[in-house]
């Protein structure tokens, strides 16, 4: 998020701050890849649903291919003894760009008592109950405390509404039409495309949430993957540039090696369309009728309490990740020197990940 406010709004103008606290709020509330459908949405804004469609496919398949041919490459990373090691630094680095953007969106919706509450609250509920229903029930509460607190007359006004009902047609379809297949056969592309297209409408918060879930069926009931390959994935796409949902092209590429090239391949394929899918669907459908939802006025007035706990889920991820990696005192420069880079402004953030990476070579 901090660097969709250092590309998007501060160099690109292609919104403002305030409109892209709005996205992120809104991709928060839909189930599926937040920080993809917050780009998707800023590519319909500029460009309408062709604009969105290669927004997305920019963002999302470099990650893709490369996370596809990791799941070739196990053995050998194996065979060649590379660690983890190198990658622990990341995790540090994250947590100063999440700081960082915590800060400047705490400066933006942070206006008076209530708003500040608010932030908290979202930040301390979110810490204390680590659930994905939790992300849409403290942002719609958010929005109802400040649509109370500033009742005003006539803050229903009606606006006309256009939904785009085949998207959400479309959704529907793939869900169940998914599930009924998955019960006819047992075919492994039918499989896999079904699971992953139902962590990407069943899961809240990002590729975070999605991975103890993906844990759950690939690893300990369907047995396709070791803990130990599920793990080394996970670590790679960390040290990646991209969504972290694009962990679903090694997970569907490991699951599908037990056959040919070309059926781990497509199980990759698989994995990768079928967790994007239901999110670029859902933000299809949902982002034309939420540019009219703005205009009524009661709607605007949520905004101010949806936005100030969206910018307190942003702030308590920094903590949150903090307490995973650790708080040993490298870990801890590895922030405070992000932070001090990132807030220093001249410095190109792919070069601090670079620098992150090296780091955690040298001192492996």
């Amino acid at each position: 998020m901090s660097v969709f406010l250092d590309q998007m709004v501060h160099k690109r103008r292609y919104l403002g701050e305030d409109e892209l606290i709005e996205l992120i709020a809104l991709c928060s509330i839909l189930p599926g890849p937040t920080s993809t459908q917050t780009i998707v949405s800023i590519g319909h804004r500029m460009g309408g649903s062709r604009l969105a469609f290669l927004t997305m496919i920019v963002w999302a398949l470099p990650v893709l291919t490369l996370m596809t041919a990791l799941s070739f490459l196990y053995q050998a990373l194996d065979t060649y003894g590379v660690s983890q090691e190198v990658l622990r630094y990341i995790g540090p680095m994250a947590v100063g760009f999440i700081i960082v953007a915590a800060v400047r969106i705490g400066r933006k919706v942070v206006t008076d008592a209530w708003t500040a509450a608010l932030m908290l609250f979202g930040a301390i509920t979110t810490y204390l109950v680590r659930a994905p229903w939790i992300f849409p029930a403290v942002l719609a509460t958010g929005g109802v405390v400040t649509g109370i607190l500033d009742r005003e007359p006539g803050m229903w006004n009606r606006v006309r509404l256009n939904p785009p009902w085949r998207y959400l047609v479309l959704f529907a379809v793939f869900a169940l039409g998914g599930i009924l297949l998955a019960g006819l056969t047992q075919h492994r592309l039918v499989q896999l495309f079904e699971s992953f297209y139902r962590y990407g409408y069943l899961v809240f918060g990002g590729g975070q949430v999605v991975v103890p879930v993906m844990h759950t069926e690939l690893v300990q009931v369907r047995g396709y993957l070791t803990t130990q390959e599920f793990l080394t994935g996970y670590g790679l796409v960390q040290g990646l540039p991209g969504p972290m949902f694009s962990f679903a092209a090694y997970g569907g590429g490991m699951a599908a090696r037990d056959g040919t090239t070309l059926l781990q391949i497509a199980g990759a394929v698989a994995g990768g369309i079928g967790i994007f899918l239901p999110g670029l669907l859902l933000i299809y459908f949902v982002y034309p009728i939420w540019e009219n939802l703005k205009q009524i006025r009661a709607i605007k007035i949520s905004l101010r309490g949806i936005n100030a706990v969206a910018g307190g889920l942003i702030a308590i991820a920094g903590a949150i990740l903090m307490q995973a990696d650790g708080l040993e005192l490298d870990n801890l420069i590895v922030t405070v020197s992000s932070v001090g880079l990132l807030a220093y402004g001249k410095i190109p953030a792919p070069i601090i990940v670079a620098v992150a990476l090296a780091a955690g070579f040298v001192f492996r």
